[in-house]
């Protein structure tokens, strides 16, 4: 969860793991295996509760700490409503680091009202206090209404003097000119108004401090925070009303003096952004043109950000590090070391050094389609010979456009089956989809498992002419027939197809089992026994054909509760399934049973959508369901969130029917 040297020694480092064990290993290349130098549930006597969003979650050295041995953690431990409870602690170090023998608790614990917005940061600031985040309390929409409350810790940075000694029955000071030190509200505060900043660092250079402030449902935030500011939550999103003095005059009497954010990211099929990581200014010298750039990141979309300033304006500039979208991880913090040097983390521990750009794969994956060796030599519009045909039985909906498929697998090597039917393909694998509005190509996406491992997608657009296509170096829009077609970037390419879902979307037992004309021999078969007649498979189907779940035709005549599941999985589930972060814990699998979807009669945690009462399922009740609600609408609520900009009426008809038929949660 987080990644720090301690002062003055650039040797080692220590990482903070979301169990509450703290490691510690030599920063030499390729480092040593990790030693575990703190326990905090052994330390404390308190258990440590990392669900939801609770865990370690961030920790910082003294700034003396090579004289004292001081490390302050924030984290969560067990009880309360929410069975989450917040804690800061201190763990001493007699040994420089190699143990924490010492424990004691500075700050809490205390309850959290809902399992989110924990917000979690602690740094020590240049003035040497020690700097804490704690979000709203978690729900949607300001759910507890701690957004402009003075009092309490939630919604705020606090600063604490974690040196003097403190008063009588506390173990902090306060330190001067913190806002309320004299009364009036938390005297710990420093600034407030906040939803969820959950990353927040000063400046190296400059000492000033950065926060990034998770959105609700249509911003993200990038804060300059200031001593004394309101951030305006839940007023603003953003620099936008959320609430007004109209819609909620006890929190939102007047938004005089609200301070806006240095930028907002929208929620949009053309922004990549749905829940900022708040990262650090770049202060090293391995790539100069990034110095004095603040970096961060997007928990759900994966993009990394640049944000600078304009010389000659002082206008914010943000642009995308990596748009050809690698790397791609669930971004929860960054890290930096005794030179400057910056290192993102990613929620399943790996570590990502930030390094001078080498080669683009634009520049070296071919221009043309025709060129790639995916398509006939002579037709750019036939697959090339070797290529394989298939199709699924649950489309996602793709604006209406027809859709062909293909894959190809190198010579010699075979498709494995996960325990849940996903294909696993191997490298240098290719999966290839064609898609055609009123008979005319549009766009060939191709999707190709690297060397290294990793899936990466390349997009090309067809010519007037229809005789090549054109590789894609950024997203774009162009109107098609009556519609505005999106074209993905590569960033977008592996936001859908989730490294959870395996990448390959549709390829899967359920999907593949039913039957396809093979046009090359005019033949119809079952595409699995096809599969594995030709020894596709790295170990032949055990399971007779007819045994194998097939997922039905949302658009047939079986039963609607099968059809609607098949909908959503094919639609939806690449996201919402366990192992890929969203803002919400559902699991829209297929096989999964209903109750255990975390869908039925549950609240949405982010947005109600302006439906008082409304669940992410309401049986009987599309028009209070989230699940509905999304699918039909535009803009920043939309699902699925990219690539579509017309309301699939069938589908829509289909989940509405099906909710409308359920009489109660299982």
């Amino acid at each position: 969860m987080a990644m720090a040297q301690a002062p003055g020694d650039n040797s080692r480092w220590f990482a903070g793991l979301r169990d509450g064990k703290i490691v510690a290993f030599s920063a030499a290349s390729p480092p040593a295996s990790p030693t575990i130098v703190a326990d905090l549930a052994l330390l404390s006597g308190m258990p440590m509760a990392y669900g939801s969003e609770g865990g370690l979650l961030d920790f910082a050295f003294h700034p003396k700490f090579a004289q004292n041995g001081q490390l302050y953690v924030s984290w969560t431990t067990d009880g309360g409503p929410a069975d989450l409870r917040s804690v800061v602690s201190r763990l001493t170090s007699t040994d420089n680091g190699v143990t924490f023998s010492q424990h004691s608790t500075i700050l809490g614990p205390f309850d959290q009202p809902d399992g989110n917005h924990n917000g979690g940061g602690v740094q020590f600031g240049p003035d040497g206090f020690l700097y804490l985040s704690f979000g709203d309390g978690g729900g949607g929409s300001d759910a507890y209404k701690n957004g402009q409350t003075r009092s309490g810790f939630f919604s705020k940075i606090l600063r604490i003097d974690v040196d003097s000694p403190p008063p009588p029955g506390a173990t902090y000071a306060i330190p001067e000119g913190n806002p309320f030190k004299s009364g009036g509200g938390e005297p710990a505060t420093f600034a407030r108004g906040f939803r969820n900043p959950f990353r927040f660092t000063f400046d190296r250079g400059s000492g000033d401090l950065w926060v990034g402030d998770v959105g609700e449902a249509r911003w993200e935030e990038i804060n300059h925070v200031q001593l004394g500011g309101n951030y305006g939550w839940p007023c603003r999103e953003g620099a936008t009303e959320f609430f007004t003095p109209q819609t909620d005059p006890e929190r939102c009497s007047s938004t005089m003096g609200l301070v806006d954010p240095i930028i907002a990211i929208e929620h949009s099929s053309t922004s990549p952004s749905r829940s900022v990581t708040g990262g650090l200014v770049y202060r090293g010298t391995s790539i100069p043109g990034l110095v004095g750039t603040y970096v961060f990141g997007d928990f759900i979309t994966q993009e990394l950000f640049g944000l600078s300033f304009d010389p000659t304006s002082g206008s914010p500039v943000t642009s995308v590090l990596n748009a050809d979208g690698t790397p791609a991880a669930s971004w929860v913090s960054f890290a930096q070391d005794a030179a400057g040097e910056l290192f993102a983390i990613a929620l399943e521990g790996e570590v990502y050094a930030m390094v001078p750009a080498g080669p683009q794969p634009s520049k070296i994956f071919p221009d043309r389609l025709s060129k790639t060796g995916c398509v006939d030599a002579t037709d750019a519009k036939k697959p090339a010979p070797g290529l394989i045909p298939y199709g699924v039985n649950a489309q996602l909906w793709s604006d209406g456009a027809s859709k062909e498929r293909w894959l190809a697998v190198p010579d010699g090597k075979t498709i494995s089956v996960a325990d849940d039917g996903d294909f696993e393909l191997p490298v240098g694998s290719v999966v290839m989809k064609t898609f055609s509005v009123a008979g005319k190509l549009v766009e060939t996406r191709l999707l190709v498992r690297h060397d290294d491992g990793d899936w990466a997608g390349y997009d090309y657009e067809w010519n007037d002419a229809q005789t090549d296509a054109l590789l894609l170096e950024a997203n774009k829009t162009k109107k098609v027939g009556s519609a505005t077609w999106y074209f993905p970037s590569r960033a977008d390419c592996v936001r859908c197809h989730t490294a959870a879902a395996r990448r390959t979307l549709g390829l899967e037992l359920g999907q593949l089992n039913g039957d396809l004309t093979y046009t090359s021999t005019n033949r119809i078969a079952n595409q699995l026994a096809t599969l594995d007649h030709i020894g596709m498979f790295d170990t032949p189907l055990g399971t007779p054909i007819a045994q194998i779940v097939a997922y039905p035709n949302p658009l047939g005549t079986s039963p609607v509760d099968g059809r609607a599941r098949a909908y959503l999985h094919a639609n939806c589930s690449q996201c919402h399934r366990p192992g890929n972060p969203t803002r919400s814990d559902m699991d829209l699998r297929f096989f999964v049973p209903l109750r255990d979807t975390n869908a039925c009669a549950t609240a949405p945690k982010v947005d109600d959508l302006g439906v008082p009462g409304a669940k992410l399922l309401d049986p009987g009740s599309p028009g209070s369901s989230v699940l509905s609600l999304r699918v039909h609408a535009f803009g920043a609520a939309r699902m699925p969130p990219l690539a579509t900009s017309v309301i699939d009426a069938q589908g829509t008809a289909l989940l509405d029917d099906w909710i409308r038929s359920l009489a109660s949660c299982p």
